[in-house]
């Protein structure tokens, strides 16, 4: 029996999505969630391998952006995320696809097209919005390349933050990581977006998911700024 994890805050939506989930699979088992937090535990209890597919939607109580995608990716890799979202922006639905969601299903879709799409992920299919145009890999070689140079202006202390950032964790967490406050955290971040040239957190979490990054240890990558923190 194949199982769904619908996480969205909003009842309507949850009925809807479960519709369609049944016209695809009129025998599918369907888990709700409010929250990403109420996503884990449901996951906790099914062990991650008993869910077929989740359905995320981006705007919840605890999670903005795609900190709550991440979060999800974090606790269980190999779970299929498709996210089920009302912003049709094409940076978004990139951005969702270059971390890994299984596919971008807008909630403006009728009952059948969202039944379709997920039929369609199901069977290893990208689902996407119908003017949805990808990036070619030309330029996204070339943003890559230009990102790892930028990437050595980052403090050893920044590059650290950098990668607890794209690893999903708030400021409150990466202070607690690594002793300091929040209010440095932020700081931090402030001045890594500002070095990268990047206009978001998250598009610096998208962004950096597709390189490594330097070692903090290793000095080249690591100019001090004088007056700035560390």
């Amino acid at each position: 029996m194949t199982s769904f994890l619908i996480i969205d805050d909003h009842p309507l939506f949850r009925e809807a999505l479960g519709n369609a989930v049944r016209l695809a699979l009129p025998e599918a088992r369907i888990f709700e969630a409010m929250s990403i937090e109420d996503a884990l535990h449901i996951l906790t209890a099914e062990q991650g391998e008993g869910i077929d597919l989740a359905l995320l939607d981006l705007l919840l109580p605890d999670a903005t952006g795609f900190s709550g995608f991440l979060r999800l990716r974090e606790a269980h890799p190999r779970l299929p995320v498709a996210i089920v979202s009302s912003e049709e922006d094409q940076r978004v639905v990139r951005e969702a696809l270059e971390l890994g969601a299984a596919g971008f299903l807008p909630k403006s879709l009728s009952k059948r097209e969202l039944a379709q799409s997920i039929e369609g992920v199901l069977n290893g299919s990208v689902s996407v919005p119908k003017d949805f145009v990808a990036t070619s890999q030309r330029r996204r070689a070339e943003a890559s390349k230009a990102l790892e140079v930028k990437l050595r202006e980052l403090t050893p202390q920044q590059l650290r933050v950098l990668d607890l950032l794209r690893r999903g964790y708030p400021n409150r967490q990466i202070g607690q990581e690594l002793q300091l406050a929040e209010s440095t955290v932020k700081a931090h971040i402030t001045e890594i977006l500002r070095k990268l040239g990047l206009f978001s957190r998250n598009k610096a979490i998208i962004e950096i998911g597709k390189v490594d990054l330097p070692d903090p240890k290793a000095r080249p990558y690591a100019r001090t700024d004088r007056g700035r923190p560390q």
